[in-house]
């Protein structure tokens, strides 16, 4: 297999279905993509009908394109994250590991055009973070919820904004932003640095006002993204946690009993937002993110400094601050079910609490005129006339 073929296999995939967010190379199957979060086969000509390990393996080669790195990461630790692009328009981010003695390829397409938050409709939350001078703001979900999505409308805010320097730490970069007000600078892991630690450690060095790490993987990048934020810089980042709670929770466990109560001052000082993702089908196709938010208040830093109680949770707090532009997953969910754009099943699937949003929605279809019950032929029994009474 020759580069223009694996191309050409490239080319095919992303033309065979729509809103196509997955490639997928893998012995003993078709090749794939997953569209609206299912895979689906692909048909090329000449017919792939099973990928031979052959195949799969000369797919990765050529997607590494020799690069000694990658190649000494797939063989050492058994997998390499690389970048590559099919032409201007089309970039991917890379994951190729073994499995079973033989080489997969996952290829997850990037969006080329930067994201806004009046594009994307994104909440008045995230205006409010590009005007943050410094601190920390984190971003949670799972992989592929969207994360990077919405750090780079808020960065791209910033970048219109204000003239200030701005430096990433990606892995691999996926938004290419352009020099607008600010000045940008993306670096890339393995390329332009080695861990998150310690681009991070060089970026204080760079007098950025702004940094994005890819990710906190691990107390070293926490301790300095903590340094950074409490030195006045403005700090993005991404946690692999399913909500608010469970963030803050993430992080203490980083650290040992003892040090705790040091650290929970510290976030209490420089925690500034956390929002959390998770991304559901959309009625009419496609999927749509669910938000919680939550913003630094009194009540927060009381629960960061002195952890949650039965009565005093994250969840409580951000449920009551719609003032502050706060939410929970629940309330969303029933935001985007009144306006038609989640079914009822989906938001009730993607609920942290089920009971609340089966509430919500029947108030919702009771305001609607609909039934709130599949029950049907209820009836009072007769009571059967006694013959011998009169």
């Amino acid at each position: 297999m020759t580069q223009q073929e694996i191309n050409y296999w490239i080319a095919a995939m992303l033309q065979k279905h729509e809103r196509v967010s997955d490639l997928n190379i893998t012995v003993g199957k078709t090749l794939q993509v997953e569209s609206d979060g299912v895979l689906v086969p692909v048909d090329v000509s000449p017919p792939v009908t099973e990928l031979t390990p052959f195949q799969a393996e000369v797919f990765a080669l050529n997607l590494i394109g020799g690069n000694r790195r990658l190649l000494r990461d797939l063989i050492t630790k058994g997998s390499c994250d690389l970048s590559y692009s099919l032409d201007d328009k089309h970039r991917f981010r890379v994951n190729i590991f073994s499995q079973k003695g033989h080489y997969a390829s996952v290829l997850r397409k990037l969006e080329t055009e930067i994201p806004s938050i009046q594009g994307y409709h994104f909440p008045n939350a995230f205006t409010k973070m590009a005007r943050e001078l410094n601190g920390l703001i984190l971003f949670t979900g799972a992989t592929g919820t969207g994360k990077t999505t919405s750090m780079a409308a808020i960065l791209n805010k910033i970048n219109e904004d204000r003239p200030v320097h701005i430096v990433t730490l990606e892995d691999p970069i996926e938004y290419i932003h352009p020099h607008k007000k600010a000045t940008f600078n993306q670096r890339e892991m393995g390329d332009d640095f080695d861990t998150f630690a310690n681009g991070l450690r060089a970026a204080l060095r760079q007098a950025p006002k702004v940094i994005l790490v890819g990710e906190i993987r691990d107390r070293e990048t926490l301790e300095i993204a903590l340094t950074a934020a409490e030195t006045g810089h403005l700090v993005f980042s991404t946690l692999h946690t399913i909500d608010t709670g469970q963030t803050v929770n993430r992080i203490l466990g980083m650290f040992e009993q003892d040090e705790q109560p040091q650290i929970r001052n510290r976030l209490a000082d420089t925690i500034r937002w956390i929002v959390s993702q998770r991304l559901l089908p959309r009625v009419s196709g496609g999927r749509i993110a669910a938000l919680e938010i939550l913003c630094t208040s009194l009540r927060v830093r009381d629960l960061i400094l002195n952890g949650e109680t039965e009565e005093k949770t994250f969840y409580n707090v951000a449920q009551a601050g719609s003032a502050r532009d706060m939410r929970t997953f629940d309330q969303h969910l029933l935001e985007l079910y009144e306006a038609g754009l989640i079914s009822d099943e989906s938001a009730i699937t993607y609920a942290s609490h089920r009971s609340e949003i089966k509430r919500g929605i029947d108030t919702i279809k009771a305001s609607r005129g609909e039934r709130t019950s599949s029950i049907d032929g209820l009836r009072m029994e007769q009571q059967e006339k006694d013959p011998y009474r009169r």
